[in-house]
């Protein structure tokens, strides 16, 4: 377990251009991409239902999930003129704000309480943006670096990697999809200009990595509705498409082009080592994103003390 002896409320390290290079060689950037690529390695040629949910702290994560889906069922979307952004997203918000910390004790061993100073607000950011009523992948990001800060408290072992992706970030995912459709949530951004689906893109690349060496399905598959809907609950590329075909019309080529261009790759590898690329220069690499970042002493903006 990493000694943090001290705590803080996370906050905003990069307000310029110029400070970009300053997340680049930190602390935080290299423990979150390591995660990233770590989990990647830790889910490859694994199905879902292949992973046991044996880690207790794995097991509390996901129930700690249940009960904040929970709270979208007791605060239903109003009313409203217009078609996006409901407005009661606010008050889910509000909600996860107060919650956290209480859900957070409940799951975390008495000597790590101090750290929800941390941990919480990674957590509640990691729903969306209440002013905007809208998500995108940095508060994807949110979750990732949540999630890698429990991995460096030791909450979770570095053997559970397995279970961390294919149960609790699959969880989360649900949770997400759940948000954007009750409170009609806008793509961050340009219109998730740095997502693969308008609001997400880490699934797509541990769901990539899930499907390396599959003996039936290949990336041309991805194309196809039956495909998708027979292997969704085993893959979380598969149930990414899935879902994009549930809210989305149109010809896929139209609708999803950057999918549709990635079904045109010969491998489940080369897709992978791809959309890593294109993370680190579309999501980690950008400062519209990376702008909201916050960071704390488990995730610090100070330059990482391995580069040279």
């Amino acid at each position: 377990m990493e000694e943090c002896k001290e705590f803080q409320l996370p906050s905003k390290g990069v307000f310029t251009m110029a400070d970009m290079e300053k997340w680049e060689q930190s602390e935080a950037y290299h423990d979150t991409l390591g995660f990233i690529l770590a989990m990647s390695e830790a889910v490859k040629g694994k199905k879902i239902s292949d992973v046991p949910k044996s880690s207790e702290a794995v097991s509390k994560m996901c129930n700690l999930l249940e009960k904040v889906d929970t709270f979208i069922d007791e605060i239903p979307p109003v009313e409203q003129p217009q078609r996006f952004g409901n407005k009661a997203f606010r008050d889910f918000y509000a909600k996860i704000k107060v919650e956290a910390e209480p859900l957070l004790k409940d799951v975390l061993p008495e000597s790590l309480h101090p750290s929800i100073v941390e941990l919480s607000v990674y957590l509640s950011e990691s729903v969306g943006n209440s002013t905007r009523i809208d998500y995108g992948t940095g508060h994807e990001l949110s979750f990732a670096m949540f999630l890698c800060c429990l991995f460096k408290l030791g909450v979770f072992k570095t053997d559970e990697g397995d279970q961390v992706i294919l149960h609790i970030f699959d969880r989360y995912l649900t949770l997400a999809r759940k948000l954007q459709v009750t409170y009609r949530m806008e793509p961050a951004g340009s219109h998730g200009v740095w997502s693969l689906d308008d609001y997400q893109f880490l699934p797509f690349i541990w769901g990539s990595s899930q499907l390396i060496g599959h003996k039936r399905l290949e990336p041309r598959s991805l194309t196809d509705e039956d495909m998708a809907v027979s292997f969704a609950k085993d893959y979380m590329f598969m149930g990414c498409i899935k879902f994009i075909n549930q809210v989305k019309t149109g010809p896929f080529s139209e609708h999803s082009n950057q999918l549709w261009n990635i079904s045109g790759v010969p491998t489940w590898d080369k897709v992978n080592s791809g959309l890593i690329k294109m993370y680190k220069k579309e999501v980690l690499g950008k400062f519209p994103v990376i702008q909201h970042v916050l960071f704390g002493n488990i995730l610090p903006i100070k330059k990482d003390e391995l580069i040279k």
